[in-house]
């Protein structure tokens, strides 16, 4: 899918956004919150599908509409990404009879549970590939070039992992094994959906066949970009992803990594300029496709393993800062997700509950529109959906009247508007042109790089008015945090047009409401 077809997706979502309260995530413009319902070391602790379900309530409470729970299976790894046997349900997070009575608590209290499926790789029950629950055969399970035999199955169709059996998915054996195992076994103990994991590993094609015979309340898949720990491609990374989506013909969303990235940067080292596209929208996934980017600060991969805790320190957001990126994800567009560490462990559960109030009470989704007003060092600013003015860095910034203040910790405020004032989304700027010479029914104009200056058309341009010769001067609104380029120019009786010589002019706009002059001669 292209892009130019992605934005028509987008575009024509919209029309879905009167959608009933229980329409599915991806139906239409969506107002879930999701939380990741367990770290890095929830099994350890024993009982987790216990410490869950005695949560239920409080996650009701709080406004999560998901949650995300870990591998459910018999698995080789603590955590579960060593799949053994699919369907045992008994795991180090707990029995098989606690985990139903977990699942169904959050469906009581409405909060869909969402299945960590692992269906790129597996591993033996007491060998390599002596695969049971389901029985397999190992040789023509595994995909060819596995690190266990190079002579069995049909290429691998996505990246190898190696400290498993990659199972091929060209064969229909399989195939049908794990939708049943998907349709029966999870959805029959009270699963809603399915975070994928690994995706890079096989086909995105594979996992819209998997999402069409299981038809899940919500999907999303861990796409990893290539070269993740280089901040100067997000661009790159958010292709990457956004491919990935199209692979699925946009069944399944996607965590947004591009804006993972782009936070990280901006928190790391002041460098908030990284979160604004040069053409003016969110620089991560969710300036392209949000309805199927899952947005995010850290999980049980990122998030780090000392200090602050319950992560594998991949890629953390630094400690200090993690509310700064919940202002930015929890305002913004794609559906966000919450880390249970940062919740339940780290104490700020009650200002994240606030910014969640605050998301859901001014009705934003996961297609609210955002018009940046401020993006550089030590500061970004934005208005969404012309309802939540937000700010993190230490840079100060304000909306202005009409606008209440509803959150605030370190180097971050939200507010609400009030109402009484339209939230603006331009700046004055006052362009002065000095002529030099007086030419009978000659005219002095302005044109440049944006709409409002009619994009350089030397044909309607704008007019600017003669104040004391030969300085003339006119007042256009123009998209506010912008730097455009501009310059006079001379049309006489006749319709000769001659520009301002030299290279262009360059004028950048102040914060919305704001005003400035920018001046030139011919």
């Amino acid at each position: 899918m292209t892009l130019k077809t992605r934005l028509l997706v987008v575009s024509t979502a919209g029309l879905f956004a009167a959608a009933p309260a229980m329409a599915k995530p991806l139906d239409g413009a969506s107002t879930d919150v999701m939380i990741q319902g367990f770290h890095w070391n929830s099994a350890s602790a024993g009982g987790w599908w216990n410490t869950v379900k005695n949560n239920a309530a409080t996650l009701k409470s709080a406004g999560f509409t998901m949650i995300w729970l870990p591998p459910p299976s018999d698995a080789a790894s603590t955590q579960g990404y060593l799949p053994r046997q699919l369907n045992v349900l008994n795991s180090s997070y707990g029995t098989e009879a606690e985990l139903t009575q977990a699942l169904a608590a959050l469906n009581a209290q409405g909060v869909k549970p969402i299945a960590d499926i692992v269906v790129n790789h597996r591993v033996g029950t007491a060998n390599w590939a002596d695969f049971t629950n389901p029985t397999w055969s190992g040789c023509s399970a595994v995909a060819a070039g596995d690190e266990w035999t190079s002579a069995c199955g049909n290429a691998d169709s996505g990246e190898g992992y190696a400290a498993a059996r990659d199972l091929d998915h060209s064969q229909a054996n399989v195939r049908a094994d794990l939708k049943t195992w998907m349709n029966s076994r999870l959805k029959g103990v009270g699963f809603a959906g399915w975070r994928f994991d690994f995706v890079k590993g096989f086909a995105g094609s594979y996992v819209k066949e998997y999402v069409t015979a299981t038809d899940p309340w919500f999907c999303v898949g861990e796409f990893w970009p290539t070269n993740y720990f280089d901040a100067n491609n997000p661009n790159n990374w958010k292709q990457q992803i956004t491919n990935w989506v199209d692979t699925t013909t946009g069944t399944c969303a996607a965590f947004d990594f591009a804006t993972k990235g782009l936070l990280n940067d901006a928190l790391t080292n002041n460098n908030y300029a990284r979160l604004k596209a040069s053409d003016g929208k969110p620089a991560g996934g969710i300036g392209w496709w949000a309805s199927r980017h899952v947005t995010f600060v850290d999980n049980h991969d990122t998030g780090p393993s000392e200090t602050c805790g319950n992560g594998q320190n991949h890629w953390p957001v630094p400690c200090t800062k993690v509310m700064q990126g919940y202002a930015y994800v929890l305002t913004h567009p794609g559906i966000p997700t919450v880390y249970w560490a940062h919740y339940f462990n780290w104490g700020l559960g009650s200002s994240i509950k606030t910014l969640m109030d605050i998301r859901k009470n001014a009705g934003l989704t996961s297609e609210s529109t955002v018009s940046i007003q401020r993006a550089e060092s030590g500061l970004y600013a934005a208005i969404i959906g012309g309802k939540v003015a937000m700010k993190i860095g230490s840079g100060s910034w304000s909306p202005g009247t009409g606008w209440t203040q509803a959150a605030s910790g370190t180097d971050y405020t939200v507010w609400t508007s009030n109402g009484t004032t339209p939230p603006p989304t331009t700046a004055n700027v006052e362009f002065v042109c000095n002529n030099g010479t007086t030419v009978m029914g000659q005219n002095v104009y302005v044109a440049g790089s944006v709409a409002a200056l009619d994009n350089w058309s030397p044909t309607t341009t704008k007019i600017l008015s003669p104040t004391a010769y030969p300085t003339w001067r006119g007042t256009y609104a123009l998209p506010a945090n912008t730097t455009v380029q501009w310059k006079c120019l001379k049309r006489d009786g006749s319709g000769n047009v001659v520009w301002q010589g030299g290279s262009n002019n360059t004028v950048t706009t102040p914060a919305a409401g704001g005003s400035i002059t920018a001046t030139a001669s011919f």
